[in-house]
């Protein structure tokens, strides 16, 4: 059955369909996902991602659960969705445990019944109670959607643990029959597309890539210095050639000298509506701070890379790196920060040797744990002591940087999500559950195991059980733990070698990303090329890289000359296609620069933009045999210079003329 996505999205988004209408890769996604096929789609910040999500979801007529990394970035994605008349369900740290619990419970007793449920993937690892009742609801499950996927890769610069740990989620819940799968992002190299492909099982075929990756409307510039005084004049000067624009300065650093707060501080004295972002502050200050940003009463913000994925701010005019990006996907995904809104945007690095040295040796080396914290960290959790406990992941952070890494070499396993302990009721009607309270006099869950006999899956499935049925009353939420069971009293020295090569291995690589990406800086000399260069990277297909220039109608084109062609024709109601395979033989295809309709004939206008450069005239000799001997008489051209105007104006005249006769 052939679904007319145009009119399903009049249907389900009426007053967006107004406004505008769906891009051919969104449709293209969209069939994608209801075929039934894993997907990955890869396309530009701003590009409209939540939309097919959205359409994709709602026309399978059940629930979609989004996965997304960010507290503000899932509160804005069900504010937007709200606005469209459709109910949305959030599980994030920012809502009350009690609160949160009696929304579970309704959703598990199908009080509740959102288009959308969205979480973070720290809440899918630890939190057992969403898991019990999404178990229960599985079958209204039809679309599962990763947003910012390539925080899986643990290649990537946004690597987050519990992305990673998403597919056994989604198979302890939906067993082998996942529902259908999206993955979404912006930018991915291949090594990080290989990673995801291959824990999620998305086939190569189901690999969407936009051809609008390269945001050649952000114009890029590069430039170095020998001290980080000339550094800093660079940045206030170009804040007062901006002054008045929104302008997101990235640092990587919170405090000291040149930091957000040094720079924030500096730029208030000089007269900018400034503020400064960064990853420690509480999410009502940071949302404040995006909201303030938004409305313009702030016009500079100095951020961290906290300020990143999912913020829509449309008209961010200036983007500069204040110190060097550690490659070139984070570079490319932080100026997307700009020209949301297709408009004409700058983005500065301003770095220099130093810069380098310091982002390799202080934020790409000391992200990963030493041997010894791995060690040290392991006996503070364990006490040396085998067995089962409860680990409260998220109240160290040293505990989630080096967590991933037992888990990899098998020195801790996860055993099931649980509570520290039972007392959390305020009344128990369950014979089962009073029975097990009243096992322990501090109702530890470990206790409760030992003396009941019981696997932690199955204590924890009794109570959410019982809370869910109303047979429990709370009077607290459930805190979120892991039950974890140790398997060394000391991590052995084999292992701590393994996890060493393993450490030094990701710290290679990471340096490496950095030195392509200094060495993409030094030896590209114009924004195109750097945007071309990028996107080759980035698996952009090379014939499609040169793309750069935006026309009227919405496409792509090669040069300036072919943008002013694209205009005319699409302000004098020709219609074109750009760069259409032309079949002129078995296999064997031209692509003309324009394929115009006149009165239901084709025609084909070349533009020759480079005649007197032999290899270009030897190749235009070859289509132009092509075109006499298969196609005479359809053929017209320009020339580069500037009369291009005039020759195209002419030529629509003409056939405007021919069509009259007709």
């Amino acid at each position: 059955m052939v679904i007319n996505l145009n009119d399903s999205f009049k249907r389900y988004f009426p007053a967006l369909s107004e406004q505008f209408s769906l891009k051919e890769f969104q449709k293209l996604a969209v069939h994608t996902i209801l075929r039934g096929h894993r997907t990955l789609c890869i396309m530009p910040t701003g590009g409209g991602k939540s939309l097919i999500y959205w359409l994709a979801g709602l026309q399978l007529d059940g629930v979609t659960v989004v996965v997304s990394p960010l507290t503000a970035l899932i509160d804005e994605q069900a504010s937007k969705i709200e606005k469209q008349g459709y109910s949305v369900l959030t599980i994030h740290a920012g809502l009350d445990g009690l609160k949160q619990a009696e929304i579970l419970r309704k959703l598990h007793r199908r009080e509740l019944n959102p288009n959308f449920i969205f979480v973070s993937p720290e809440r899918m690892a630890t939190d057992g109670f969403f898991e019990f009742c999404l178990r229960e609801r599985k079958d209204d499950v039809k679309l599962i959607v990763i947003d910012e996927i390539h925080c899986v890769s643990q290649w990537g610069f946004s690597f987050r643990p519990f992305y990673k740990r998403i597919p056994e989620f989604l198979t302890r819940v939906f067993s082998v029959e996942w529902p259908r799968f999206l993955g979404l992002t912006a930018t991915l190299n291949p090594h990080e597309v290989g990673d995801i492909c291959e824990a999620f099982n998305i086939p190569k075929a189901s690999i969407l890539k936009d051809d609008l990756l390269i945001r050649s409307e952000i114009e890029l510039k590069v430039q170095q210095f020998v001290t980080e005084e000339e550094k800093e004049d660079k940045l206030w000067q170009l804040l007062e050639i901006h002054k008045g624009e929104k302008v997101l300065v990235y640092l990587y650093r919170k405090r000291n000298k040149r930091g957000t707060e040094d720079l924030r501080d500096k730029a208030l004295e000089k007269g900018f509506k400034a503020s400064n972002f960064h990853g420690d502050m509480s999410s009502l200050e940071r949302q404040e701070i995006i909201q303030a940003f938004k409305n313009g009463d702030l016009d500079v913000v100095f951020a961290t890379n906290a300020f990143g994925m999912g913020i829509d701010i449309p008209d961010i005019r200036v983007v500069i790196h204040f110190m060097i990006p550690e490659s070139v996907e984070q570079y490319y995904q932080e100026v997307g920060r700009a020209s949301r809104d297709g408009e004409a945007s700058n983005a500065y690095v301003l770095y220099t040797n130093k810069n380098i040295q310091v982002k390799k040796t202080h934020f790409i080396d000391n992200s990963f744990p030493t041997v010894d914290e791995l060690k040290d960290v392991h006996s503070k959790i364990t006490g040396g002591i085998l067995g089962l406990r409860t680990l409260q992941y998220f109240e160290n952070e040293d505990v989630q940087r080096c967590f991933p890494y037992y888990l990899d070499q098998g020195i801790l396993s996860i055993r099931g999500k649980a509570f520290t302990n039972l007392d959390v009721f305020s009344k128990i009607q369950s014979n089962s559950l009073q029975q097990l309270y009243g096992l322990t006099k501090n109702k530890g869950t470990i206790t409760t195991l030992k003396k009941s006999g019981m696997e932690p899956g199955d204590l924890s499935s009794l109570t959410y059980a019982a809370v869910a049925n109303g047979e429990a009353r709370l009077s607290k939420g459930f805190d979120k733990c892991l039950v974890i069971e140790n398997h060394y009293e000391q991590i052995p020295e084999s292992t701590l070698e393994k996890l060493a090569e393993d450490i030094n291995e990701k710290k290679h690589y990471k340096h490496g990303l950095l030195d392509y990406f200094t060495y993409l800086l030094d030896n590209t000399t114009t924004s195109t090329e750097l945007h071309q260069e990028i996107g080759l990277y980035l698996g952009v297909d090379k014939h499609k890289a040169g793309r750069i220039h935006s026309t009227h109608k919405g496409d792509l084109v090669r040069s300036k000359s072919e943008v002013i062609i694209a205009n005319l024709l699409f302000s004098n109601r020709i219609s074109y296609e750009y760069e259409k395979k032309l079949v002129y033989a078995s296999n064997k295809w031209i692509e003309p620069d324009f394929t115009i309709s006149l009165s239901g004939e084709e025609v084909y206008l070349e533009h020759l933009g480079m005649l007197g450069s032999s290899s270009y005239d030897e190749r235009w000799i070859k289509k132009l045999n092509i075109y006499n001997e298969h196609f005479p008489e359809q053929l017209f051209t320009t020339y580069e210079g500037t009369t291009i105007t005039d020759q195209v104006l002419s030529l629509i005249n003409n056939w405007t003329r021919n069509s009259d006769r007709h």
